[in-house]
């Protein structure tokens, strides 16, 4: 690989001209200097250059992805349907880590800026009633205006399109379908407290259970969405008898969580006790659990492909949604409620 001195030499400029245009400094340059410079970094493999043609285009070939916990494997599929539909059209997914931070995602959208990324893909979910996001509106105006195309993965009020499952449709489902097995005490572990994607499984759950005319015996636990927080739930349930028919919890590795948790206590499944998840990650799979597949694969592939095909300069266009389907998985952790003595 050629050294700055070597592209500096031939391009037949000082060191000092050649590092102001590759790392993109305000210092006064000519057209004809910065043009050349980058010709010749290119010509001999120099690796900034990727950055450099950015700086001169205004625009790299970078998507970041923000996700709200970097181990859950929920946005490992929605990653993966990114980079497969980026690598093809020869841009370079970054995957950003926010820890469900409002100030953490406002941080990440201003780096994009400073790399003068194509777009930034919005995979968490915000807040409820969260104070910081108007400031997020505001990151994400600035960032369109540079010409970087901005996409939510879930329902936020920031300026952008939203291309997503309707997960309020999907925990009603997965209800509903227990309902349908004659299941009526029915207990749903919640997400994490605050977040949008809870409240919206939350309330899906609930309107089934109240179109069911079963209001009365639902019931709602604070959990989260790993495995850790479906099991202390589910160990809460269990010190409180009597057992519900079945539980539903807000995705699958809480469900997972459950599942453990019953089978620990010498409680059967689905024998005894039901359990459903939502999202059909691999490891509901693996385990049996029936499940609402929600296309998280489809969301990062459809994230990817609106940034490639949006031109920047229509960055700032309407932000419209897009709705995507969602599919009932009946599998192992189900079954019919046996008839009870006085039920």
């Amino acid at each position: 690989m050629s050294s700055l001195a070597e592209v500096a030499q031939a391009a037949g400029v000082s060191v000092s001209t050649a590092s102001r245009v590759l790392t993109g400094s305000s210092h006064p340059i000519s057209a004809k200097t910065r043009a050349k410079v980058i010709e010749v970094a290119e010509e001999l493999g120099y690796s900034p250059s990727a950055l450099a043609r950015a700086l001169v285009s205004r625009s790299s070939r970078l998507m970041g992805v923000l996700v709200s916990d970097i181990v859950n494997p929920y946005f490992s599929v929605i990653a993966r349907g990114v980079d497969d539909v980026a690598s093809r059209a020869g841009y370079v997914t970054m995957l950003c880590n926010v820890d469900r931070r409002t100030t953490t995602e406002i941080t990440r959208v201003r780096t994009m800026r400073d790399y003068r990324a194509a777009g930034v893909i919005f995979a968490g979910s915000g807040y409820v009633d969260d104070p910081r996001e108007p400031e997020l509106a505001k990151a994400v105006r600035q960032a369109q205006e540079q010409g970087i195309r901005a996409v939510s993965l879930t329902a936020r009020d920031i300026g952008c399109p939203v291309i997503a499952a309707d997960a309020q449709a999907a925990a009603h489902d997965i209800t509903d379908y227990l309902v349908s097995l004659g299941h009526r005490r029915i207990a749903f572990i919640e997400g994490p407290e605050g977040m949008v994607a809870t409240r919206q499984r939350r309330d899906g759950f609930l309107a089934c259970m109240s179109n069911a005319d079963l209001a009365g015996s639902a019931q709602c636990l604070p959990g989260g969405f790993d495995f850790e927080a479906g099991h202390a739930a589910t160990m809460r349930l269990i010190a409180r008898p009597p057992l519900p028919d079945a539980i539903v919890a807000a995705n699958d590795e809480a469900a997972v969580g459950a599942l453990n948790a019953l089978r620990q206590a010498g409680i059967d499944v689905p024998g005894e006790v039901s359990v459903a998840g939502i999202d059909d990650l691999r490891v509901a799979q693996f385990v049996g659990l029936t499940t609402v597949s929600l296309p998280l694969y489809e969301m990062g592939a459809m994230a990817a492909r609106h940034i490639i095909d949006t031109p920047p300069e229509s960055a700032t266009g309407p932000a419209e949604n897009t709705a995507l389907s969602h599919r009932l998985i009946p599998r192992d952790t189900t079954a019919r409620r046996p008839a009870r003595a006085g039920s």
